[in-house]
């Protein structure tokens, strides 16, 4: 899984997504606003952006730090799944 998270500075949502990956023991890279990238640029790839945290998993804008935490729900792998439901 490959996971980018495009973030601004003193972001609190920001923060929270890279601590909840962290948590979950998901690598990701990160890029931050006006040193890797412009809001120009950001909105040329994501018109539909709004909000940060951008986030991308296997290539696909999931959206922010709630559509984070529903795709980890939503997505979780088979044997964690079994272990969620059974407990």
């Amino acid at each position: 899984m490959e996971v980018l998270i495009y973030s601004k500075q003193n972001c609190s949502f920001c923060q929270k997504a890279k601590m909840f990956l962290s948590s979950k023991g998901i690598n990701y890279s990160e890029k931050k606003l006006n040193e890797d990238f412009t809001i120009e640029h950001l909105k040329s790839i994501f018109p539909n952006a709004k909000t940060f945290p951008v986030i991308v998993i296997d290539g696909f804008n999931i959206g922010g730090l709630r559509e984070l935490q529903e795709y980890f729900v939503n997505n979780q792998p088979n044997d964690l799944k079994f272990l969620t439901e059974r407990f």
